[in-house]
């Protein structure tokens, strides 16, 4: 933890169970997706007055020794407020959205995906960026559970709303 707290902003990068992850910069596509489901999410979130979204890069520290991350799109509930701190957020978001990486899909598909079901996400949504299909987990009795399988957008459980990209 020490070493990611030294590495300069706006770095790449995550800490998995102390270990250090580094990543290149985003695809376009990424981006697309990441800029127009920010948007939509924005919108509502914002017009609901549900909470705050944010993006990447944007630490989260899922605890305060070993786990940093940096979801592509985070989603804190208006409950969880006391989690957004001056640096970054501190604590479990209600939803995390990650775009796959042609590089390293596993990172997403499987050890970010354990990693937030043993930390306690709610929902969990993966794309990929190079089909637009999108796959989200729920989390039910602390286990993810798949909620569904769809093509340009999420459905959100938690949220209650579709949202197009």
């Amino acid at each position: 933890m020490e070493v990611f707290k030294m590495l300069p902003e706006g770095t790449l990068a995550e800490l998995i169970q102390g270990t250090l992850f580094m990543s290149p910069a985003p695809s376009l596509n990424h981006q697309r997706v990441v800029r127009d489901l920010t948007i939509a999410l924005g919108i509502f979130v914002r017009n609901s007055q549900l909470g705050e979204i944010f993006l990447a890069p944007c630490d989260v520290f899922l605890d305060e020794h070993s786990n940093a991350v940096q979801p592509d799109i985070i989603y804190v509930s208006a409950a969880k407020d006391s989690i957004k701190k001056k640096d970054a957020i501190h604590g479990t978001p209600d939803l995390l959205i990650e775009i796959l990486s042609p590089s390293n899909p596993e990172h997403d598909l499987l050890r970010k995906k354990d990693l937030y079901q043993h930390f306690g996400v709610k929902e969990y949504w993966i794309i990929d960026p190079q089909s637009n299909e999108t796959f989200g987990f729920t989390l039910q009795q602390g286990k993810y559970h798949s909620w569904g399988q769809y093509k340009n957008k999420i459905c959100s459980v938690l949220l209650n709303e579709d949202f197009e990209f």
